[in-house]
């Protein structure tokens, strides 16, 4: 072990889930999240990263219109154990009858526990949209409910769906998201019915419930494929979705009878009804 590692902090003023999908797809580190900044440690040289980053920054603003201001910090450090404190840092989570804890963690007699370590395909439940698809989630999911997970990412609420009884089907864009959910699976000692890498379209049935944790555009850019994955009188939850893009979901998707609306801190989550 070298006797230093880097560590680059970037927190970016808006849109904060494009830098997070961006770094992702250029490292292959474990990424932190901590309060709208992004925390990258690695042994290797940073200076690239950022460098990309901060392109990335220059375009996105062009692209968007509207200045995109970057706040970066490349720092090195002792390399201590810090995977140890990383770990200690991680804290499980109560979402009603499920407990969300890391494989380190013992799970809660009683409560229907999910282990998920948190990796590069994010979804261990502490962000607001995916705490509210799973509060939700043990609302309208039941013995036999047929569930569609699209964007599945650490298969997390595949996982949740499943613990409530659902026979479940997962599909995400990145091949290691879905080997990543496979895996998580496997750790929870739980079964799918099918996974497969792309989107929704790819789909080969209807389904009672579908629920797609994504970021807003890409939901509405999915909006008819997404309803045409509903069973009639089935439900779609969708997530992912800042306050200020909200109204503009709900219009797309208009034709669907709006059953619930959950807000947590800026983030909102909807259940909507196929007519």
């Amino acid at each position: 072990m070298e006797k230093t590692y880097n560590e680059l902090h970037i927190t970016p003023s808006s849109v904060y889930p494009l830098f997070l999908d961006f770094v992702m797809s250029l490292s292959d580190e474990a990424i932190e999240e901590n309060d709208g900044t992004i925390i990258l440690r690695s042994e290797e040289d940073l200076e690239m990263l950022l460098f990309g980053v901060k392109t990335f920054a220059k375009e996105l603003s062009l692209a968007l219109g509207t200045e995109i201001m970057l706040d970066t910090k490349l720092l090195v450090k002792e390399n201590e154990d810090w995977i140890a404190q990383y770990r200690n840092s991680v804290q499980p989570l109560h979402v009603n009858d499920f407990y969300i804890h890391p494989s380190w963690v013992e799970g809660v007699e009683g409560k229907k526990n999910i282990i998920i370590d948190p990796a590069l395909a994010f979804g261990s439940g502490h962000h607001e949209t995916t705490y509210g698809c799973l509060l939700l989630l043990q609302n309208y999911v039941n013995e036999g409910t047929e569930l569609l997970d699209v964007g599945c990412g650490s298969g997390i609420l595949s996982i949740a769906a499943r613990k409530c009884g659902a026979i479940v089907d997962l599909c995400d864009t990145d091949e290691q998201a879905t080997q990543s959910a496979q895996e998580n699976f496997k750790l929870n000692h739980e079964s799918f019915n099918r996974i497969w890498t792309g989107s929704v379209q790819k789909r080969a049935k209807e389904y009672d419930v579908v629920v797609a944790n994504i970021i807003a555009d890409v939901l509405i850019m999915l909006s008819s494929d997404l309803q045409k994955a509903v069973k009639k009188d089935g439900l779609l939850i969708l997530s992912g979705i800042l306050d200020k893009y909200v109204d503009k979901v709900e219009q797309k998707f208009s034709s669907m009878k709006l059953v619930e609306k959950y807000q947590k801190e800026e983030w909102f989550t909807l259940v909507l009804q196929r007519n």
